[in-house]
């Protein structure tokens, strides 16, 4: 099975976060900053960083976790997963 990641950017130009999932890490950063993704918002900066990531069991969690925390609309909560990443473990077990 192959692994899969939730993931957290930051751009300090336009002080947002991207929350996305992937197999492939390092590959997708590349592809955000080379702004690959024609309509994505991640177009609106070129200094995206990872400043979080977690391996889930499969795509559909890691999927299950990027819509949850998109719902939320949440700063906070971005930055309190950062803080207490167990957060995500939680969720996933109350799914």
């Amino acid at each position: 099975m192959q692994q899969h990641f939730i993931y957290f950017l930051y751009s300090k130009s336009i002080d947002r976060f991207y929350i996305g999932e992937t197999s492939n890490l390092k590959n997708r950063l590349i592809l955000h900053q080379k702004q690959h993704y024609k309509g994505s918002f991640t177009k609106s900066a070129k200094d995206w960083e990872i400043v979080f990531s977690k391996k889930c069991d499969s795509k559909q969690d890691a999927l299950f976790l990027e819509k949850f925390i998109k719902r939320m609309k949440s700063k906070k909560f971005i930055l309190k997963v950062i803080k207490n990443p167990e957060i995500l473990d939680d969720i996933l077990n109350n799914k």
